[in-house]
């Protein structure tokens, strides 16, 4: 790099903390050895994804004529190179599918594909599904599969996301390519009738093609690359059909068979496979499609010596029974085979059943949610929010259903000291929630509660239940007493909202609530005028049916953001964690709500580090999610722009240029002014140090900056002819209006 060049490297500099000067891109272009050597360092900066966005990148800028008029790209020696060590770096990547997708953005992924199918010398203008794949060089044939895998693949993985992005100079939307999904897998369908051996392209027989402009296909680069053999490539697109036919089966229940067909053939072929180096896929994600596949379609593997508990659970409620169901995770409480996340997804399964308005599944719930929280105090484990909803209107035959399942659950020759202290800590915590005396007695009296509890224990327990209530014995009344005489429950309640109000522990504000809900029906959210969730928020939480769990969400919210405004990180991290918590359990639109909020408030967080002289640039991961954030598209999901704008300032903070300016959703460019801003100045930033036409995107950078703070002046000519001053106005014509730019406190740059 020149001395100049690293001027001006230096003149951009902030207060953020230095680091190592990357190798630019063009130097790529004037060092035909360097790409190898770079790739080939343990941690290569940039990584090998963003050597290929910025490739991708300069080869796809559009020119600017003498008309200052904007041209396509120009299609010169140095876009054709710049194209050529993109696909260098994915062959570098051995076309590693789940790694490219993860890396790079969708339009990113289908130039980078569609200039391999260029090069691999597939015929222009016809439809792979009229290829013959047979009679194809093995390169060739290899591209066509790489590229209607990846096409299928996306489909799934976009299935709840809306795209649009380019294909040469066509826009192809998410609902076009999904059309074309038939073509997709008649091509990878046709590649498993293939018994040959394929090769794909390396960095030498892309250096072979540029090296012979007239390479047709058929000379050497054609079998000289890396050889995948039929098995390994069937097992791969067996993969990937199994998980489109999956997909395919939600509105066509027949898929669902061939789905399990293909993930069958996946496990036969890994097992046969004495390397795995060429296969690329997730092998517990296969066995869960196995495992689902199985359930819906109920068909047994003959390969299974015998069922598994998933298995049984799956069929059980496949065939609507739910009384075995029960008893299933009743007797799961002993062995434990279930994993606990299972146990909780059956129950909200139900539970979502029960708010779409199917009838006779209320008992089903609670007894699972039962079974579920007994399990959860034999391993020592919070109750849920759900259990402690239960408790508050609970019934004789619930409590006795609750008391059967405790003592089959410790139905073992010797259960070991600490599930029986555990057993019997949840006794008791029964006792202390039950309000209904004639249940506590039930509890209290009960042959478990008499042998794991202590004769002492049980004294303390039985008298505080007896002071706690002023109704014990309706036959006999007895002297008063200071614990006897009922205080008044206006009284009550006002010492309980001032705990509400003063506590910041998520265990406490649920036990206060639970409470409060005990005493009165009200809505408890609106007892500190000075809680407030965001305007976006407002109609989703209160839209919550259950009046509790309601109070519960708002209150943890507003006080996490409370604790986020005075800097109080760790309060805010335990009340946002409760909150993400509970509403998991019933709102898949929530959780991601505090997904988003969760990651607003680490953003800040390690910004106000910054600000205080930390030098620790943010972890790999944090910069991951907000890459995420600002890719997502959820339909109608409530997004606050803040905290869009705060993930930009972050990513121009530390320097994300590369990603600014090329992975954005476009879409998010032109809805998002400040977006547009970072954009714009990762633009200026990123081509500061390098070639002269950096100057087209700082002079964007300043007619926009102009605009927004530029005013403009209005004249009125007096009595005597003469032109006055009268207002200025700010300009209307900028991205931005001036005072939210001026009054923006998120950016350091």
């Amino acid at each position: 790099m020149s001395a100049e060049a690293a001027d001006r490297v230096a003149a951009v500099g902030n207060s953020r903390p230095s680091t190592p000067l990357q190798t630019s891109w063009f130097e790529f272009l004037l060092d035909g050895s360097l790409l190898e050597k770079h790739l080939q360092k343990s941690n290569p900066d940039p990584a090998p994804v963003q050597l290929i966005i910025q490739f991708l990148e300069q080869a796809s800028k559009p020119s600017v004529n003498e008309q200052n008029q904007v041209q396509p790209p120009v299609d010169n020696r140095r876009n054709r190179t710049l194209k050529l060590l993109a696909l260098k770096v994915a062959a570098h990547m051995r076309w590693d599918l789940d790694v490219l997708e993860k890396g790079l953005t969708i339009p990113v992924l289908n130039m980078l594909l569609n200039e391999l199918l260029c090069v691999s010398k597939v015929p222009p203008g016809v439809k792979h599904v009229d290829l013959d794949l047979s009679t194809l060089p093995p390169t060739t044939a290899m591209a066509v599969i790489i590229y209607n895998r990846w096409a299928i693949r996306t489909i799934v993985l976009s299935i709840w996301l809306k795209f649009v992005f380019s294909s040469n100079t066509k826009c192809i939307s998410h609902l076009q390519l999904k059309e074309q999904a038939s073509d997709s897998i008649s091509v990878l369908e046709g590649a498993l009738r293939l018994k040959k051996d394929f090769y794909i392209h390396t960095l030498r027989t892309l250096d072979l093609l540029a090296a012979d402009a007239a390479a047709n296909g058929e000379t050497e680069s054609s079998t000289a690359g890396l050889r995948i053999t039929a098995d390994e490539l069937h097992c791969q697109v067996h993969y990937d059909l199994g998980g489109i036919f999956f997909q395919q089966g939600c509105t066509d229940q027949p898929a669902y068979e061939k789905a399990r067909e293909h993930f069958r053939q996946t496990k036969e072929l890994l097992q046969k496979l004495d390397s795995t180096l060429h296969v690329h896929l997730d092998e517990k994600r296969l066995a869960g499609y196995w495992n689902a596949c199985k359930a819906l379609t109920g068909a047994p593997d003959p390969s299974d010596s015998q069922t598994t508990p998933y298995d049984q659970i799956n069929s059980l409620i496949r065939t609507h029974n739910y009384q075995a169901l029960v008893e299933a995770f009743t007797k799961d409480n002993i062995t434990r085979s279930l994993p606990n996340h299972f146990r909780r997804s059956v129950l909200r399964e139900f539970l979502h059943k029960v708010q779409q308005g199917e009838r006779g599944l209320d008992e089903v719930c609670y007894k699972l949610c039962v079974c579920n929280a007994v399990r959860d105090a034999l391993e020592g484990e919070v109750l849920s929010i759900r259990f402690q909803q239960l408790l508050l209107k609970p019934s004789k035959r619930m409590v006795d259903f609750m008391l059967e399942v405790c003592t089959r659950s410790l139905e073992k020759d010797r259960p070991s000291e600490t599930s029986r202290r555990n057993m019997a800590n949840f006794m008791k915590t029964l006792c202390e929630s039950l309000e209904d005396l004639s249940l506590v007695f039930v509890v209290s009296s009960h042959k478990l509660f008499m042998e794991l509890l202590k004769e002492e224990e049980r004294k303390v327990l039985v008298e505080q239940m007896r002071k706690r209530s002023a109704t014990i014995n309706l036959s006999a009344k007895p002297l008063p007493s200071f614990y006897d005489i009922p205080a008044s429950a206006s009284v009550n309640i006002g010492q309980l909202e001032q705990q509400l109000i003063l506590s910041l522990e998520p265990r406490r504000i649920r036990q206060i609530l639970i409470e409060l809900h005990g005493m009165a029906e009200r809505p408890f959210w609106r007892v500190n005028s000075k809680w407030e969730v965001p305007p976006d928020y407002i109609n989703v939480i209160l839209g919550i049916k259950d009046n509790l769990t309601k109070d519960l969400v708002y209150i943890l919210m507003a006080k996490g953001l409370h604790c986020i405004s005075i800097k109080d990180f760790t309060h805010a991290r335990q009340l946002f964690s409760a909150c993400l918590e509970l509403v998991t359990e019933f709102s898949p639109k929530l959780r991601q709500v505090m997904l988003n909020e969760m990651l607003l408030l680490e953003v800040r967080a390690h910004e106000t580090m910054a600000a205080e002289g930390s030098r620790e640039r943010p972890p790999p991961d944090l910069v991951s999610r907000v890459r995420g954030y600002l890719e997502m598209r959820i339909h109608d999901l409530p997004l606050r722009q803040v905290v869009g704008e705060e993930c930009v300032a972050f990513m121009l903070n530390w320097r994300e240029n590369d990603y600014l300016t090329l992975q954005v959703p476009q879409s998010l460019v032109m809805t998002n002014p400040y977006i547009k801003l970072g954009q714009l100045l990762a633009s200026t930033c990123k081509e500061l140090p390098g070639p002269k036409e950096s100057r087209r995107t700082a002079k964007e950078l300043w007619e926009v900056v102009v605009q927004i703070c530029s005013v403009s002046v209005q004249h009125k000519r007096n009595s005597d002819g003469r032109i006055g001053l009268i207002k200025h106005r700010e300009s209307t014509m900028g991205i931005l209006q001036r005072y939210k730019i001026l009054e923006s406190p998120h950016t350091s740059f």
